[in-house]
């Protein structure tokens, strides 16, 4: 009877725990190939995860790196679980166009034509709010001039209301690994990419446009393209980056 006994509190512990809700991942990272190239891709729900720039540390430097960032959050009881370099910046690091952490302004927009690929025009804005976030092209956001909890511009824009950006060329040679993000129309599903061999502008778009079926998306980097995503063991090392998009939890 004692031994019955065990068996049917065990078989009714297990039942309870397969009853309880399970949080789904907070981003779904997965591999994917779309036409002839490769890429990883991971996935945020805006409107349930909590999606974030980062920029400098408390002193003031920096982060740099993934693991810098990580281990700070950890700190506080935060696991780092998505992050991807998140636009252009300067020597010093920090940010060519318009920046905006936590709701603090460190860089105005940019409007202007210029050099490289963040002034081919048209080029845009990574707008991050509590319960959704979109990518908005630059003259855009200035007619509208959204509150941004968190911002990020960078260029070119890769898909602009479900048009490729007019100077992209189907027939470029220019390949590099490149990362950027896409957003659907109602701006909960946030859509990062980033290739696992090289790719043109003109690839890189369609992943966007026709594999992902998102109306916009941006440019984040082509010679700085890193990813941290301990879903499919990967954390990327290299030179010290810039901004960072992430997505954080609180630690189990």
């Amino acid at each position: 009877m004692a031994a019955a006994a065990v068996r049917t509190g065990a078989l009714l512990a297990a039942l309870v725990w397969a009853l309880l809700p399970v949080r789904a991942e907070a981003v779904d990272c997965r591999n994917v190939a779309f036409e002839d190239s490769r890429y990883t891709v991971c996935e945020v729900d805006a409107a349930q995860e909590r999606l974030r720039l980062f920029l400098d540390d408390p002193e003031g430097a920096p982060w740099g790196q993934f693991n810098r960032l990580e281990a700070a959050l950890e700190a506080e009881g935060q696991d780092l679980v998505f992050a991807m370099n998140a636009g252009m910046y300067h020597d010093d690091r920090a940010p060519v166009g318009h920046y905006v952490e936590d709701g603090a302004e460190a860089m105005r927009v940019v409007p202007d034509p210029g050099p490289g690929n963040f002034g081919l025009l048209p080029n845009g804005i990574l707008c991050i709010r509590d319960t959704r976030t979109d990518v908005i092209e630059t003259r855009d956001f200035l007619a509208s001039r959204p509150r941004c909890r968190h911002a990020t511009q960078s260029g070119p824009m890769l898909v602009i209301d479900n048009e490729l950006h007019p100077r992209f060329l189907p027939d470029s040679t220019s390949r590099y690994i490149r990362n950027g993000v896409g957003t659907s129309a109602d701006g909960r599903r946030v859509v990062f990419a980033i290739s696992r061999n090289t790719v043109t502008f003109h690839e890189f778009a369609r992943l966007f446009r026709d594999g992902l079926k998102l109306p916009n998306a941006l440019f984040l980097d082509g010679n700085v393209s890193r990813l941290h995503a301990p879903q499919l063991n990967r954390s990327d090392i290299g030179r010290r980056m810039g901004p960072i998009v992430a997505v954080t939890t609180p630690a189990d």
